[in-house]
């Protein structure tokens, strides 16, 4: 094709793609159906991961849930029963006042949790682990990375085995699991590969580095991954990033942005932030932000100079944000040491 001619092509797609965007902000898209598919969280001990798998339990998918924390990893699993058990009750419910057997609907609900103890920042673990799956659950389609830790210290402070350990878990940890479902989703050009990063992954702050490196590479990887997807043409493999901003799980308890703003710019509640991923996950929406402010925050970090990036920090507050969150880990880690005689 001729280039001019190919160029007038590509603009019209390029803005085909800005009709297609808008109309999806407008336009609730109906969501697709996970039942029965296999649906492997890390990270599912607590947190959002285990907000993910009730979410997912709900409608119906077959969970796998991987932490390092068996005991956290068991009380979701007995969350996930109990709506499965519920789902079951109401399906013979129905299935009872439309005048059938309790034998023609039990079978379609037969759904299992598997838990499975994995420390995903080592990459043989995650390999023997994904192993283990696939011999004793079946071929996972719907991965969801969301496993994360932070150090909670100044770069100068952090000790270096901590930095390696955010970065494998936050990072790494993605390459390892695609790595192991990837090429079954790849034969049958059917699978969803779910990135759980942060707005930490978009635009950074001080005093977590380690973190914002981590997540950055995480974000970095999974748009790679989706090039690779769309360039070998496996259009059934879909992939959704989620970026929210600060979550009120605890993980950065004490994080703190000028007052004045906070009440316009309040910490998610983690029941919503995992609520609209889950909406972009079932709608194949490639990306998401949570709240929406996050996307015009991270356009005009692309296009400004660091200098007016800067000053737009130290007004919102948010330039220190993480110090009063480093300094509680810090008192409680020595706390900790004076009540342990260290």
């Amino acid at each position: 094709m001729n280039i001019v001619v190919e160029f007038f092509v590509v603009t019209l797609r390029v803005l085909w793609a800005f009709v297609v965007a808008a109309a999806r902000w407008l336009v609730r898209r109906p969501e697709k159906s996970v039942a029965g598919q296999v649906c492997l969280i890390t990270g599912a001990g607590s947190g959002l991961g285990r907000l993910f798998a009730l979410e997912f339990a709900r409608r119906r998918a077959r969970l796998v849930l991987w932490d390092i924390n068996a005991p956290g990893n068991d009380e979701t699993a007995g969350l996930v029963r109990h709506i499965y058990r519920q789902l079951a009750e109401e399906a013979v419910a129905a299935a009872r006042k439309a005048g059938h057997g309790e034998e023609e609907v039990l079978p379609h609900y037969n759904l299992q949790v598997h838990t499975y103890t994995c420390d995903v920042s080592k990459r043989e673990n995650v390999y023997t682990t994904a192993e283990r799956v696939r011999k004793e659950v079946g071929e996972v389609s719907v991965l969801v990375n969301n496993a994360g830790v932070v150090s909670g210290h100044h770069l100068l402070e952090c000790p270096d085995e901590l930095i390696e350990r955010t970065m494998m878990v936050n990072c790494h940890a993605h390459f390892w699991t695609a790595k192991a479902f990837l090429p079954k989703m790849l034969e049958l050009n059917h699978g969803h590969i779910v990135t759980v990063a942060s707005s930490l992954g978009l635009f950074s702050t001080a005093g977590v580095e380690d973190y914002c490196a981590s997540k950055f590479g995480a974000v970095g990887f999974h748009e790679s991954l989706s090039h690779e997807l769309k360039a070998a043409e496996k259009d059934g493999i879909k992939t959704t990033l989620v970026c929210p901003y600060l979550v009120d799980t605890g993980m950065f308890r004490g994080c703190r942005i000028r007052k004045e703003i906070e009440p316009f710019l309040p910490p998610l509640k983690p029941d919503y932030c995992v609520k609209q991923a889950m909406r972009a996950i079932l709608t194949d929406q490639p990306m998401i932000c949570t709240p929406r402010l996050m996307y015009m925050v991270t356009f005009m970090k692309s296009i400004l100079p660091f200098e007016a990036v800067v000053c737009m920090y130290r007004f919102l507050g948010a330039d220190k944000c993480m110090y009063p969150f480093i300094a509680q880990r810090k008192q409680a880690t020595n706390n900790n040491e004076a009540k342990n005689g260290i």
